[in-house]
């Protein structure tokens, strides 16, 4: 390797950071992070909860209920 002229740092050192910089500055922002990973997921078992409180509660359990008698007892 060849040494950067009054710098003491190897060129080709230098040349893979400038290049790695480049590449970086031109891809943006691509997916997640992982803090949006986690609020997303925890938006996710928010609306999970608010379901199952709204489909496990009175008006609409007894219409679910009420849903499969009738299909249960319909006649073909």
């Amino acid at each position: 390797m060849r040494e950067a002229k009054g710098q003491g740092e190897p060129v080709m050192v230098v040349q893979w950071w400038s290049r790695r910089w480049a590449r970086l500055r031109v891809a943006g922002e691509d997916g997640m992070t992982t803090a949006e990973y986690a609020v997303g997921t925890l938006a996710a078992c928010a609306l999970a909860a608010v379901l199952y409180k709204v489909v496990t509660g009175g008006a609409v359990g007894s219409a679910l209920q009420s849903l499969i008698v009738k299909a249960l007892h319909a006649s073909f």
